[in-house]
């Protein structure tokens, strides 16, 4: 029962926050960062087939509505077929969203990896060894796995691929959806252009390796 209300929790906090970055996505409104910080994008890993499902359920909500009305006599189930069309294209709206209006973030605090408002991880530079871009293939969808080779890898992965391993200095356990993960010693992360979020990084990672004066 408590696993249950857990869940529940999750699907209503998930669906306010995909609704809310729709709303500030349609404004304009992007999340304040600090002046210092630099954000990434990662959409670009998963927005072609995001725009090609939009594309085709927009097509089928007018298909639909043709259909119905030569077979279906009821005007309520029509106008719920079509409601529902309509909601579903909103939602791979908000989705979309939801990726852009939460990029990754690299400030002086640490390095913020996000994906939507489903995943909001933040890594501090004193925490972490090393980063470098180094582009992986990931055996599912699933935005976050642990590795099969290795439980102590953590793949926060973007369409299936990896683009980052941000390896840690010591075992840490880190803020997932479904709970802390269990510590991991390395992370790899997903932006779609790495190259320049490395740099990015290694230059805190340089400021925070000096020693203080």
């Amino acid at each position: 029962m408590g696993r249950a209300i857990r869940l529940a929790r999750r699907v209503v906090a998930y669906e306010w926050g995909m609704w809310r970055s729709l709303t500030r996505w349609a404004l304009r409104r992007p999340h304040p960062v600090a002046p210092d910080a630099a954000t990434f994008a990662y959409v670009g890993g998963v927005q072609p087939i995001l725009l090609a499902f939009l594309a085709l359920s927009t097509i089928e909500i007018p298909i639909l509505d043709v259909i119905l009305r030569h077979t279906v006599d009821s005007e309520t189930i029509r106008h719920a077929a079509i409601g529902l069309g309509v909601w579903g294209v909103l939602w791979m709206v908000g989705l979309l969203a939801s990726l852009r209006i939460h990029p990754h973030v690299v400030d002086a605090g640490g390095l913020r990896i996000r994906n939507g408002v489903s995943l909001d991880v933040t890594i501090p530079w004193a925490a972490v060894a090393d980063v470098a871009v180094r582009r992986r293939s990931l055996p599912s969808s699933r935005a976050v796995r642990y590795d099969e080779d290795d439980p102590a890898v953590l793949n926060l992965g973007v369409g299936s691929q990896t683009a980052i391993d941000l390896v840690l200095r010591e075992p840490l356990s880190v803020p997932l959806p479904s709970g802390p993960s269990t510590p991991v010693r390395e992370i790899r992360m997903y932006a779609d252009d790495p190259a320049a979020l490395v740099d990015r990084a290694r230059r805190h990672l340089a400021t925070t390796a000096q020693p203080k004066r």
